[in-house]
């Protein structure tokens, strides 16, 4: 019986000769006399040997890596129809490693081994029509594909599938099977699928809304590092969302989103600094956070950081820069950095005085705030 693992093959019913030997010894962690052995079979058109050379030489693995060497082998395997082979070589072509970057070449290789079954190559195929990369773009296509690879239980195909069906990207749009299969992926311990999991529980799309299944979820995708998690299950703690309320615990996790730059996290993060919450009250930290934040263009942010440089809390008191910062919340639309540019206008304070300017930031600050709250 033929095994794959790791990218190298094994096969049971091969007791003596170069291929078998060559197993042993890479089983036992002899690399370099695999290499020898994997070679002497090689040469004799063995095609998981050649195969199996490809992958050695692809990692490194007994021989210095060498991704030319390695599509050499592929190739010789490929063209005797080994379908892992073909993934990888269309793999190499995709990046350009070892070989000409050439797309058109990788597709007809994923073809060739998503036609016999192969599930990374259905992948791989599925993501070249999504993205438009050596065949036109086509969502439809590439939603056929991923199902293909996503009913062999591929996590990668289950949680860009369901991605597909949360935003009607080549089929009909569909939370619930959406939700169906970011389960899938997530149970296997992909972390992007347990955040949207997540999500989809806390907005209650194809499932009931329900904040401790979400808090559950999200929690595990923060837990592998992924920032935009670490934002939402800091809200999470701060906002009692399933879980007990814990300005600590939020902190804790909005630091670690806002340490990767997650300007949602570092506004939050300002947000505590400055309220107090979990945390002794921090003003110069605070505006620290306000600033990181508001420098990536989170308008929350930099109507925070405004608000500061008016009333001089943790920074120097400075009408101009206030002005500054409420300007560009309020061009993002941010009703109550307007209300505040609007009342500079009418002080003349950080900017020239102008009652029309006012009137006119008033209106604009009153119609965004009626719009954002029309039931």
């Amino acid at each position: 019986m033929k095994r794959l693992l790791d990218g190298i093959f094994f096969d049971d019913a091969a007791t003596v000769g170069p291929f078998a030997e060559g197993s042993d010894a890479y089983q036992r962690g002899n690399h370099g006399e695999a290499m020898r052995l994997y070679r002497l079979a090689a040469d004799q058109g063995d095609a998981l040997a050649q195969s199996n050379l490809g992958s050695m030489c692809m990692s490194g693995q007994g021989t210095p890596q060498d991704y030319a060497a390695a599509a050499k082998w592929y190739r010789l395997a490929a063209d005797q129809g080994i379908a892992e082979a073909q993934n990888r070589l269309g793999t190499l072509y995709n990046d350009g490693q070892g070989v000409s970057q050439d797309y058109a070449e990788a597709v007809t290789l994923f073809r060739l081994a998503a036609d016999q079954g192969h599930a990374k190559a259905q992948f791989n195929l599925a993501r070249m029509h999504s993205e438009g990369l050596g065949v036109p773009q086509d969502n439809v296509v590439a939603a056929t594909v991923y199902h293909l690879a996503a009913d062999q239980g591929l996590a990668e195909a289950q949680y860009n599938l369901g991605h597909m069906y949360t935003y009607g990207e080549g089929v009909p749009q569909d939370y619930a099977e959406a939700a169906r299969l970011y389960r899938l992926a997530a149970n296997q311990g992909t972390a992007e699928a347990q955040f949207n999991l997540g999500v989809i529980y806390t907005k209650g799309l194809g499932v009931p809304q329900d904040n401790v299944e979400a808090s559950k979820w999200i929690g595990l995708a923060a837990a592998q590092g992924i920032a935009a998690a670490q934002h939402q299950y800091g809200v999470i703690f701060f906002n009692a969302m399933g879980v007990p309320q814990d300005y600590a615990e939020a902190k804790k996790w909005f630091g670690l989103a806002a340490d990767q730059g997650n300007a949602d996290a570092q506004c939050a993060l300002g947000a505590i600094y400055e309220t107090g919450l979990g945390v002794p009250q921090d003003y110069v930290g605070a505006a620290k956070w306000f600033r990181l934040a508001a420098d990536q263009g989170n308008a929350d942010a930099q109507h925070a950081l405004g608000a500061i440089y008016e009333t001089g809390l943790g920074v120097p008191q400075d009408y101009v820069e206030a002005a500054k910062w409420y300007r560009l919340a309020g061009d993002q639309g941010n009703y109550a950095a307007l209300r505040k540019l609007a009342t500079l206008y009418e002080t003349g304070q950080g900017v020239q005085l102008d009652f029309t300017k006012a009137r006119e930031l008033s209106k604009k600050s009153v119609a965004i705030y009626f719009k954002a709250n029309r039931s």
